[in-house]
């Protein structure tokens, strides 16, 4: 059963087909296929092992400061506080549940995802033809190729006619390839292999049979998949940070433990385990429970806002990576133009053109110095203009009223367009002036022929190709009236240098009558040299920078992040699109010939002042990104191929494009874009900064919970007097005001002026000095509050449930009113408008609804050791919250003037 692997490219089709002991007629058995199926298994790339369900539930326990409430819920129930015990316990459980249900959401996406993408692909079994998916094809397999189909599966090539194939997602290589069946070399390179075809490449012109030569992980692109799935990914700036503050935060939160115990114990000689207890108190009040939760919650109605807008998020993290973003890596094609090829000039003789309208939309007009043409003036346009829609393999469609699309080569589709505008219709015209015969466009040759009847005495041969090889074959030229005249190639060559120096792809044409009787172009090389073939001008054609691109460009830069255009086009006609699309061109570009010829060091510093970089192959994306990184940037990279995928994953933000892009780049990517449009990225990375600001202001809003409880429970075991705070009240505290209060701040829209700040510096804190003061002035003010009420009611005679609940109610209320001072950590809180977070009221009045079940609720007193407060205490309560508003607000205005005068 076992098939010998052989550099199937190296052999001849009669020696492949018997190597593989397959029927070129018939195609394999049904018996036989069963058994290749059983042996080999399916045509698919084996996934990257995924946890089990139980591993992944139980990594959501993987926390320092989870260790710590695991410890406390363990001890409490030891002592038999089995209420606290519980609480503790609930508190962890509910947070490792959300964790765990938000991944296996991303998951199951990413599953039916996959399951939309299954291609089909036409096989020979048992002698008939049927229609597969295509992970059930097998080595072996007899395949029909039609123009548009997916290869399936490695496969050499056994008969072609006319096949072209588009593998730029595996060599990067724009143009076409075109396909033979002759046996290569053995050293033949993968680029140059032109008897092989390829899994995920793209037929897009002639048919092919071809039988399977390898699959699944055995292919070109599953070899790849493998070298990306034992690749480490890297954290992000949220979960640096992150984990950094929770490190910090567990030192601080042991050391004040300890402390605490030891002046308890040897200063006031208190009791142990009521100290023990108080430490517990302490750890669990000083421990924010609700920030995992609501940073994933947060993180996940981020990637539901970009769903909108065509970023689709495949990585929790990504959303807050886009917004630390300093470096956009952008393929041009396709992302920063439209991929749709425009024919915007034409240059017959000393006469240029020009051509209005954009994409392969079929209207527009032609103008000289800005007057429009008199069709009838210019014989020699319509000859150039039927000569390119004439010799051309591709289809212009209308799938839907006013939206067009090419079946073929794009450039061959502008060609189309551009008859199209002056008047030709391409269905006319093939009726009219059938094709005879036809010489395909090879990469050798650089030209492409075809021969058609033009009148009744005359044939008509059509060439298009390259200038150089088409300014040699031709005699004479025609000017712009259709009068012969002498060739000038240096005028014409000038000419031509001008267009590309403007971005424009240029591509000549040529004309030869001959007669009737010559109606095959089988002696066409032969007699080349004594035909009078005559050099008609060229089509300049470029693909258009997509409007949208150009404004988000310039709002990226306004954003502080650089815009780097990848191509795998010459540099002049990029620098041409750059400087179209508002890229940085001052320091020229550079070449992937130009990048291998560096050192690490050098390149690294060559990318912090260019901004172009043409003719790179996909794998030197790759070292593109880890100069930028070596120079400290948070890059996000674009790829659509699967050699793109190692850089994606390399990437701080890998994107893949969701039209255009293989499976492979998809799974390598943080964020796939379902556009395939650079301004959906700049939109995501405006949305990335807005969901950040919201993460730092509940950061900034929780905070105080914690600090102000540390501090209480610190103060009282310092003084020797009664815990104002238990534990439990401190998780009752803890989780649901972060749920009701702290998570509507995730809702809070963007503020505006995002986008004209730079972007946060790889080291800069999660809190900054400002924000870092008024965390420990509210929390000061929350311990000045909630002691002073808990001793002040203590000295009225009240029980210690009762002051105990009156202190967790101030900081309830005190929460509410500091919730309305974090809408904006910029503005005054009298500034924004009330009602722009609706959220914001809904999570107000749910808390208040909660504190008054926890208030006044007999089975809550039990549980959480409350009990009923008097309604003038909540008027006192109430003015010291609406006092520490004003307080934090005249605090936000202090230290705004302050920075603004230093």
């Amino acid at each position: 059963m076992n098939i010998e692997f052989k550099k199937w490219h190296s052999i001849d089709t009669d020696s492949t087909i018997s190597a593989l002991n397959t029927n070129l007629k018939k195609g394999l058995s049904e018996s036989e296929y069963q058994a290749r199926i059983a042996h080999y298994g399916l045509n698919q790339l084996t996934p990257k092992k995924e946890r089990s369900a139980f591993i992944e539930f139980l990594l959501q326990f993987h926390n320092p400061l989870v260790y710590i409430l695991l410890v406390a819920s363990i001890v409490t129930f030891l002592l038999k506080e089995y209420a606290d015990s519980a609480v503790i316990f609930g508190v962890i459980f509910v947070n490792a549940i959300i964790g765990f249900v938000q991944e296996s959401k991303a998951k199951k996406a990413i599953h039916s995802l996959k399951k939309m993408l299954n291609t089909k692909a036409t096989v020979l079994r048992n002698g008939q033809k049927m229609s597969v998916l295509s992970s059930s094809v097998t080595l072996g397999d007899v395949i029909l190729l039609n123009s548009g189909d997916k290869i399936p599966a490695d496969m050499r090539l056994i008969s072609v006619n006319n096949l072209k194939i588009d593998e730029s997602m595996l060599t990067g290589e724009s143009v076409a390839v075109e396909k033979r069946i002759e046996a290569l070399s053995e050293d033949t390179v993968l680029a140059d292999r032109i008897n092989m075809a390829y899994a995920g490449t793209l037929v897009t012109y002639g048919q092919a049979v071809g039988v399977v030569t390898a699959i699944g992980d055995k292919t070109e692109t599953g070899q790849i998949a493998h070298l990306i799935n034992e690749a480490t990914t890297i954290d992000t700036p949220l979960t640096k940070k992150i984990t950094e503050f929770s490190k910090t935060l567990l030192w601080i939160i042991i050391g004040l433990a300890l402390l605490t115990f030891f002046v308890g114990y040897f200063v006031h000689g208190q009791n142990a385990l009521d100290l023990f207890m108080a430490s517990v108190a302490l750890a669990v009040a000083a421990i924010p429970e609700g920030l995992p939760a609501v940073v994933t919650i947060t993180l996940a109605i981020g990637v539901r806002i970009m769903a909108h807008k065509n970023a689709i998020i495949r990585k929790l993290p990504a959303v807050e990576t886009l917004g630390s973003t300093t470096v956009i890596c952008s393929d041009k094609t396709g992302t920063l133009t439209k991929n749709e090829m425009t024919v915007t000039q034409i240059a017959i003789d000393d006469t240029v053109f020009n051509v209005t309208g954009n994409g392969y939309h079929p209207i527009g007009s032609f103008y000289i110095n800005g007057d429009p043409i008199s069709n009838q003036s210019y014989s020699t346009l319509a000859e150039i203009l039927r000569c390119g829609m004439l010799c051309n393999d591709s289809l212009l469609i209308e799938p839907k009223k006013g939206h067009y699309q090419v079946q073929g080569d794009p450039t061959e589709g502008a060609l189309l367009v551009s008859g199209k505008k002056y008047g030709f219709d391409d269905e006319t015209l093939t009726k009219e002036h059938p094709r005879l015969d036809a010489i395909p466009f090879e990469s050798d040759r650089m030209y492409m022929v075809t021969l058609h009847p033009i009148s009744a005495e005359e044939n008509m041969i059509c060439i298009k190709g390259s200038l150089e090889r088409l300014l040699q074959m031709s005699k004479q030229a025609l000017n712009v009236e259709g009068n012969v005249i002498a060739l000038s190639k240096e005028k014409i060559e000038k000419v031509a240098i001008e267009l590309a120096e403007n971005g424009l792809r240029v591509l000549a044409f040529s004309v030869c009558y001959v007669p009737k009787t010559v109606n095959s172009l089988k002696t066409f090389f032969q007699e080349m040299d004594q035909l009078n073939i005559h050099f008609l001008g060229v089509q300049a054609m470029i693909d258009p920078p997509r409007p949208e691109a150009i404004a988000a460009v310039a709002l990226c830069q306004q954003a502080g992040i650089h815009v780097k255009m990848i191509t795998g086009d010459h540099k002049v006609t990029a620098l041409a699109v750059a400087k179209e699309l508002g890229i940085n061109t001052s320091a020229n570009g550079l070449t992937g010939a130009e990048m291998s010829l560096m050192d690490d060091v050098t390149l690294s510093q060559a990318t912090k002042n260019i901004h172009v970089f043409a003719r790179v192959a996909p794998e030197q994306k790759l070292k593109l990104v880890s100069a930028l990184q070596a120079n400290r940037h948070i890059v996000a990279m674009t790829g659509d191929g699967v050699n793109d995928a190692p850089a994606l994953k390399q990437a701080d933000i890998g994107i893949a494009m969701g039209i255009n892009g293989t499976e492979v780049s998809k799974e390598a990517a943080d964020m796939v874009l379902a556009d395939d449009n650079f301004a959906s990225i700049a939109a995501a990375v405006e949305q990335g900064r807005g969901i950040f600001d919201n993460l730092i202001k509940f950061i900034a809003w929780i905070l105080p919970t914690n600090v102000g409880q540390g501090l209480v429970i610190m103060l009282a075991v310092f003084l020797g007097t009664t815990l104002p705070v238990l534990p439990v009240h401190a998780l009752w505290l803890n989780m649901t005001t972060a749920l009701f209060l702290g998570l509507m701040l995730a809702f809070e829209p963007q503020e505006s002026g995002v986008m004209l700040r730079q972007p946060r510096h790889v080291d800069e804190p999660i809190l900054n000095t400002d924000i870092m003061i008024r965390i420990f002035l509210i929390s000061f003010l929350l311990l000045f509050g909630a002691f002073g009420i808990f001793t002040w009611s203590q000295m009225q005679g009240a029980s210690e449930a009762e002051s105990r609940t009156l202190a967790v109610t101030l900081f309830v209320i005190v929460q509410s009113f500091y919730l309305l001072n974090c809408r904006s950590l910029t503005q005054s809180v009298f500034y924004v408008n009330l009602f722009s977070n609706y959220w914001i009221w809904i999570g107000i009045g749910l808390m208040f609804l909660a504190q008054l079940a926890f208030i006044y609720l007999p089975f809550m007193n039990t549980i959480f050791h409350s009990a009923p407060i008097a309604l003038n205490q909540w008027f006192i309560m109430m003015i010291y919250g609406a006092v520490t508003l004003i307080i934090v607000d005249f605090h936000g205005r202090f230290m705004k003037r302050y920075s603004n005068g230093k």
